[in-house]
């Protein structure tokens, strides 16, 4: 196996070499290592150095690289596992030039989870996370992190496959990025309150062809039943683009309250909060201290996601200028108007024509179709963010 060295953050390691020419070359070595990831990477070494867990698991390691970052950039205690033994192989030999000392191991993970729990624990499979959420939950003790790059089961794209590894009805609409993240985030919930258990969501994201989560877990049942009310459904007028939340298990028949249309549930979804502003706020002062290739990156998320609205769904705000057949104007101009007018508003770190706001999609569409503008400082201070935005989509 020919390999060779690459760098991310200050850590070295090798990998396999890849197939350029392959129409994916990740999946042209005999072991998985995806350059794509690294800012995924880069957030969990920033989110454990800001934790500090007493000990990290990477269960699923493939190169290993992510674990030995972690090792060798947050100073925690690291166990790297995988099935395969060329890739623990691979793990031994990158643990062994290059890191403070690591556990490698070469274990079914659901056996490996079985045996003992570690402080914190992450799953980031080729795929689905569905089949191995359960074992993660018994042997984490306070810091779960899961990767889901199944997107179109999640966001509705293939419902069948949705349906059967989520437990939810998923759908494609023009905010399937929230949706996605908010059923992985739901059917994680139920998972673990099965164990007396709940959840707390830390830090949470959707991008590219991924959704990326990390959690604290909470031992006991008044969490437990604290995570079951915020679970719950978006009802989405079949006629217009109105659109409620409801919390509860089972969705209740209601009718459209601005066209009297009837509604379809999505979900079940988480409702809560999908971040923790003082994570968000710790992870965004250490940030800078931190060698990461993706810092500007990062940062920019960081920063959307601080002002971001914790609302489980947006207008695209394209697809309502189409619905109210104008031109829209700018997106920045829209969320300046609206706060103006005593409405929250804000972008979405996922989408650059999202729309996040308590407003009804009546009152959004009034506003694109007015002709007046909000004074040019009023809308240039928006711009400026507008502009740092725009580079991060």
């Amino acid at each position: 196996m020919d390999l060779i060295e690459v760098e991310e953050g200050t850590t070295k390691f090798f990998i396999p070499l890849q197939d350029d020419s392959s129409h994916f070359p990740p999946g042209s070595a005999p072991i998985f290592y995806n350059p794509r990831m690294e800012m995924n990477r880069d957030a969990t070494v920033l989110f454990v150095a800001v934790v500090k867990p007493l000990e990290y698991l990477d269960a699923m390691g493939a190169s290993g690289v992510r674990g030995l970052r972690v090792a060798t950039e947050c100073g925690v205690a690291v166990t790297i596992n995988d099935r395969d033994h060329k890739a623990y192989e691979l793990i031994q030999r990158n643990a062994l030039d290059h890191c403070p000392p690591v556990t490698v191991t070469c274990r079914n993970v659901h056996s490996l989870l079985a045996e003992r729990r570690y402080d914190s624990v992450d799953i980031d499979p080729f795929g689905s996370p569905a089949p191995f959420i359960d074992s993660a939950i018994r042997g984490c003790g306070r810091f779960l992190m899961v990767t889901a790059t199944d997107t179109a089961p999640l966001c509705g794209a293939h419902l069948n496959a949705g349906i059967r590894r989520y437990g939810a009805i998923p759908a494609n609409n023009e905010y399937h990025s929230e949706t996605g993240l908010r059923t992985l985030l739901s059917f994680i919930a139920r998972e673990t309150v099965k164990f007396d258990r709940g959840i707390e969501p830390l830090f949470c994201y959707a991008k590219e062809h991924y959704v990326r989560a990390h959690f604290r877990l909470l031992n006991s049942a008044t969490a437990a039943d604290k995570t079951v009310a915020r679970i719950g459904y978006i009802l989405q007028c079949t006629r217009c683009p109105g659109r409620i939340e409801q919390a509860g298990l089972i969705p209740k028949t209601v009718k459209c309250e601005e066209c009297g249309a009837g509604m379809k549930p999505i979900g079940p979804l988480w409702l809560g909060e999908i971040q923790d502003r003082s994570v968000i706020s710790a992870m965004k002062n250490v940030l800078g201290s931190m060698k990461l290739n993706t810092v500007h990156r990062l940062s920019l998320l960081l920063d959307l996601i601080s002002d971001e609205l914790p609302t489980s769904s947006h207008y695209d705000y394209h697809a309502l200028s189409k619905v109210a057949r104008i031109s829209p104007r700018p997106l920045s101009e829209v969320i300046a108007i609206l706060r103006e007018r005593g409405y929250q508003a804000s972008r979405a770190h996922y989408s650059g024509t999202a729309l996040k706001t308590d407003a009804a999609a009546e009152v959004i569409i009034r506003v694109l179709k007015e002709k007046t503008k909000l004074c040019e400082g009023e809308v240039s201070t928006y711009q400026g963010n507008k502009e740092q935005e725009d580079r991060f989509f």
